[in-house]
């Protein structure tokens, strides 16, 4: 568990924020403050977590030992190196940044930092996720060659006007919101190879269209003139070494919902369902006679958020960098997510070379 000396603050008080706030309330931290320039979402967090809010980061900054940035995309850059320069540890909600450069800028004010940045891909934290990284380890899969990954929502475009559909704030729709989180585990699984290339297109189909049929979807809708990103991607991705991974990526589309993962390798193979946290193995043995095996792996409930801060915590306490879910990790997912817009704008494939992945 965590040492109960850690203070921690918060900037950016949304959602999210509330969701941190609450696994830090079951944690020994403690919440000391949190940062908004929106003054109503300020009084909102102070009420309900009876904690003092300021507009600048500065009013907390001597305080704290580690700051959590769970604002909009284009302001994580500023708060982060910000935080960084004063020497606290942070945790950057994904993705890295809204852009590339500005990814670039948060790793290198990272390196020179006595604190360290780790980035909140959570999925990570997933039991079956940790179990299939051991399993990758310790060699049960043989080469791991192809990676299918996909995060397709049938209906679930966040509501028109929020800052998700906003390109200059968000950086871009399904890819950077949801598709982000798809690319981290596919790079996890193949142990974060060098990227070689990219190829992709990308889609605004939906949210475009005034007669988009919401069924499920969150917050208010400003229409489509209030959307100028992609709703859906595909992208093909081929690594150095030769194993690649393909991405299908949707907020909208008429497909059923789905959010699995498939590990391919010369030995074994295995099924991730997200979803319903089923892991399934799939291996061809010998032994009395040839025959297939498919076996279900059963593991305990886990709370991916609380399991990543409860890590984050560890090694803030501990003074230590972590070890996974790095900067430099995201840095690598930012590239790929960079490469796939290009290779969507340019129409043809993207080569990536040393320092891209």
């Amino acid at each position: 568990m965590s040492e109960p000396s850690v203070n921690v603050g918060i900037v950016g008080l949304g959602g999210i924020a509330s969701l941190h706030a609450e696994h830090l309330h079951d944690h020994s931290a403690e919440l000391v403050g949190g940062v908004d320039i929106d003054d109503h979402a300020r009084r909102e967090f102070a009420e309900e977590w009876s904690v003092p809010t300021h507009d600048d980061l500065d009013a907390i900054v001597d305080d704290i030992d580690a700051v959590l940035v769970t604002t909009p995309n284009r302001y994580h850059e500023a708060y982060a190196t910000a935080a960084l320069d004063a020497g606290l540890d942070v945790l950057v909600e994904k993705p890295l940044a809204h852009s590339r450069d500005s990814a670039e800028r948060i790793a290198d004010a990272a390196a020179d930092a006595a604190g360290f940045c780790m980035v909140g891909f959570n999925y990570r934290f997933a039991a079956p996720v940790d179990v299939l990284t051991a399993y990758r380890d310790d060699g049960r899969f043989g080469e791991i060659n192809h990676v299918e990954a996909n995060y397709v929502r049938r209906r679930g475009i966040p509501g028109r006007g929020s800052w998700f559909t906003d390109e200059e704030t968000a950086g871009g729709g399904a890819l950077i919101d949801i598709g982000v989180h798809a690319i981290d585990l596919a790079l996890s699984f193949l142990d974060f190879p060098e990227i070689a290339e990219v190829s992709a297109t990308t889609r605004a189909e939906f949210g475009t269209r005034e007669d988009y049929s919401y069924m499920h979807m969150w917050g208010d809708d400003e229409g489509a003139d209030a959307f100028d990103v992609e709703d859906s991607a595909s992208a093909f991705i081929r690594t150095a070494d030769g194993a690649t991974v393909s991405l299908e990526v949707a907020w909208a589309t008429n497909r059923p919902r789905t959010d699995e993962y498939v590990v391919r390798g010369t030995d074994a193979g295995a099924i991730y369902d997200r979803k319903s946290q089923e892991l399934t193995l799939y291996e061809t043995r010998t032994d009395g006679a040839e025959h297939f095996t498919e076996t279900a792996i059963e593991t305990p409930d886990r709370n991916s958020h609380a399991a990543e801060l409860d890590y984050f915590l560890d090694h803030v306490a501990g003074d230590t960098p972590p070890e996974r879910n790095t900067v430099e990790e995201a840095l690598a997912v930012q590239r790929v997510i960079d490469a796939i817009y290009r290779s969507a704008e340019e129409q043809q494939a993207v080569q990536l070379g040393d320092g891209d992945g």
